[in-house]
């Protein structure tokens, strides 16, 4: 069955730096895009960052262009989130996600608080 399971989330200080991992299992990692969501309290779940199955294209939410850069490592089977200057605002729980034959699939997530 179909396993996302994400890691590297914690406390980081404004202008900060996290990397976020998400491992995947149970299905053929190679030929999906793969998507970072995020949740923070009280918000809806908003889509931050997507990469094509190849690592060919990727995309933004406006709010981490220039920050944030997805990449992914298909021998790996894992897909990668990496957040700089990070703000108060970039506190959230962070997911990924893929969607395979019409049905959403979601990991555990992760919590990422940016304080001083």
């Amino acid at each position: 069955q179909v396993q996302l399971v994400e890691s590297g989330g914690g406390l980081v200080q404004p202008g900060g730096s996290l990397r976020l991992s998400c491992a995947a299992s149970g299905f053929t990692f190679s030929i999906y895009t793969m998507y970072w969501y995020r949740q923070a309290p009280g918000k809806e779940r908003e889509l931050v960052a997507y990469i094509t199955n190849s690592g060919g294209s990727t995309n933004y939410a406006d709010s981490v262009k220039g920050r944030f850069t997805i990449s992914r490592d298909n021998a790996k089977n894992t897909v990668y989130l990496q957040m700089n200057s990070l703000k108060p605002e970039d506190t959230a729980v962070y997911y990924c996600n893929l969607v395979r034959q019409a049905t959403p699939y979601w990991g555990q997530g992760t919590q990422v608080t940016v304080s001083s």
